[in-house]
């Protein structure tokens, strides 16, 4: 695949390029264990897409002087992070990356899930914290839903 997107499978499927969820499908696969088909989208997505549509100054303008204890601020704030994530464009190369892969999977319904890189660190909390998009079905559902993941870790529960 590319830098983009991983095979399931795939040796640096690690929880820097891949998160804890990745990494442990890896691990299973690797073990011998049966693991529904699917593929990876790497922290190198993410980290295009922020780049790209110039979202690390308006993340962190939107956390700006939060407090943790005020759940509206939280929610609004997640709700700001939200919409940009939701308005942002999808790079080609992870676009085109993206559709290769789950063409690969002959169009079939898939789990879109989020796999966040500090979930398995000793201290870390991040259970329930993210969204899981089940069912997704077609390549533009798909890409919607990886945004969608993306934006899950700056959810009010996730900033608090």
């Amino acid at each position: 695949m590319n830098e983009f997107v991983l095979p399931l499978a795939d040796a640096d499927a690690t929880l820097e390029r891949v998160g804890g969820k990745g990494m442990s499908l890896a691990k299973m696969l690797a073990a011998g264990l049966p693991v529904p088909g699917g593929f990876h989208v790497t922290t190198a997505a993410y980290r295009m897409f922020v780049e790209e549509n110039a979202l690390q100054p308006r993340i962190l303008a939107a956390l700006a002087g939060l407090d943790a204890a005020d759940t509206s601020a939280l929610e609004t704030a997640a709700s700001t992070i939200g919409a940009l994530f939701a308005a942002g464009t999808t790079p080609p190369a992870i676009a085109e990356a993206l559709a290769a892969a789950y063409a690969a999977l002959h169009n079939a319904p898939v789990a879109v899930r989020s796999s966040a890189t500090a979930e398995d660190l000793p201290g870390a909390s991040f259970a329930g914290q993210q969204e899981t998009y089940l069912n997704i079905r077609g390549t533009d559902a798909v890409l919607a839903a990886v945004k969608k993941c993306w934006a899950s870790l700056w959810t009010a529960r996730a900033i608090a």
